[in-house]
């Protein structure tokens, strides 16, 4: 019997997992990660990486970011208290659905996560105050191949459910696209 409901989403690979919560009075038991039911969903690589954050403040936004290859790495975002709105935006360059985004509400109490294949800027915005995530990496990260995109660029039009707050420092630099943006080549 499946743990995990996997629900595909609008961008061909992103994929919205809901889990399923097993308990009594005593409280639950929910399974993260399941390498052969994940495999079915995309995920068919090791885990190089895990990630715990905490966003404190309803309206943070986090930002697009991505690895550029050979550093590319798919990612299951879990949001483990509150709630937020996930985006990814295909950088793909031969794909279909280039420069499109997706967002998708995620929240703790419905078990949700999101798996993001590589190829995809991702970030959040936080609906809650005090949202802890745990993300998985298929690949460790490298400041060499760091990049983003800016999250309130106008040729995305990312609609952020609340006005965008509380950007680093590091997202607030991230370029425009302009006609010198060519995504990545997987």
């Amino acid at each position: 019997m499946s743990r995990f409901e996997i629900h595909n989403l609008p961008l061909a690979g992103v994929s919205k997992i809901v889990r399923s919560f097993r308990g009594d009075e005593r409280g639950f038991l929910s399974r993260m990660y399941c390498r052969d039911e994940f495999e079915k969903a995309g995920w068919d690589t090791s885990i190089a990486q895990i990630n715990h954050t905490l966003t404190s403040e309803k309206g943070t936004v986090r930002g697009l970011h991505f690895q550029r290859p050979p550093y590319s790495e798919k990612k299951l975002v879990t949001c483990l208290h509150g709630e937020i709105w996930d985006v990814v935006v295909d950088i793909r360059r031969d794909s279909s659905t280039f420069l499109q985004w997706h967002g998708e509400k995620i929240s703790s109490e419905r078990g949700e996560a999101i798996l993001i294949p590589e190829g995809f800027a991702h970030g959040f915005q936080t609906l809650t105050d005090d949202v802890e995530l745990i993300y998985l990496h298929s690949a460790p990260y490298d400041p060499a191949s760091e990049d983003g995109l800016s999250p309130d660029d106008p040729e995305l039009r990312i609609k952020w459910p609340l006005p965008c707050a509380n950007l680093s420092k590091r997202d607030k630099g991230h370029p425009m696209i302009d006609e010198h943006f060519s995504g990545i080549k997987l």
